[in-house]
């Protein structure tokens, strides 16, 4: 049984957009057999990494000279073999998704290599991550409004040696429930996502037709910029 560990990292918590897409994509990694932790961002209590110093690699090997909600949260984390990461997009992060991000930074081993070109790190050997997923969503129209978001994920995964899992991704989020209730396009999105759980899950992957269905576009551009921009 596959343990997963996910983070929302969206201020508005279990009632934020961000939710609605990571429910039904959690549900189905748990269908699948998997092992799920949820956790909000904005529940812990993090503070940011200000150790210029890196005492967590040098002075204080693996251990955060802070003491607040990472203490207990980074054995978690060592055991689980999927971390998902959910987040709205905001300029890039929300900044206590941020905080979290940042504070992983006692999870590597400070044993530096070039891998294509790069400097990269990776988990420390007690660390069981496999995979890390991304699960984002944006209240603008296009996709390419992730890219920043999209990347520092990526990164993340590519600096810990491990696999970058996928992105589910869903823009105009706020159309799948524009009146307060989801819709028939927006109950078609969820079942893609929670589609997307499930393959994970099983496969290790998910389907670019999977991840298509849970971004794609509800409206056009053009009727898009007409309702963000009513009352302006």
């Amino acid at each position: 049984m596959a343990r997963v560990v996910a983070i929302n990292g969206s201020p508005r918590m279990d009632k934020g957009d961000t939710a609605l897409i990571l429910t039904p994509f959690l549900q189905g990694m748990a269908d699948a057999g998997c092992d799920v932790d949820l956790f909000y961002a904005s529940r812990l209590k993090v503070r940011p990494c200000d150790c210029g110093e890196m005492r967590c690699w040098e002075h204080t090997p693996g251990r955060c000279v802070h003491k607040d909600d990472m203490e207990a949260l980074y054995p978690v984390l060592k055991e689980a073999d999927i971390l998902i990461l959910a987040t709205p997009v905001y300029v890039p992060l929300p900044g206590d998704m941020q905080n979290f991000i940042n504070r992983l930074c006692p999870l590597l081993d400070p044993v530096l290599e070039t891998r294509e070109g790069r400097t990269r790190a990776r988990f420390r050997k007690d660390v069981l991550i496999q995979r890390i997923g991304l699960v984002s969503t944006s209240g603008w129209w296009e996709k390419e409004n992730f890219g920043t978001v999209l990347r520092i994920v990526e990164e993340l995964a590519q600096n810990a040696g491990v696999e970058f899992a996928g992105a589910v991704l869903r823009p105009h989020v706020s159309l799948l429930k524009p009146q307060g209730e989801v819709t028939p396009d927006g109950a078609a999105v969820l079942e893609a996502a929670q589609r997307a759980g499930r393959e994970l899950a099983e496969r290790g992957v998910m389907s670019p037709d999977t991840l298509e269905a849970v971004s794609r576009p509800l409206i056009s551009r053009e009727a898009m910029m007409g309702w963000l921009n009513q009352g302006n």
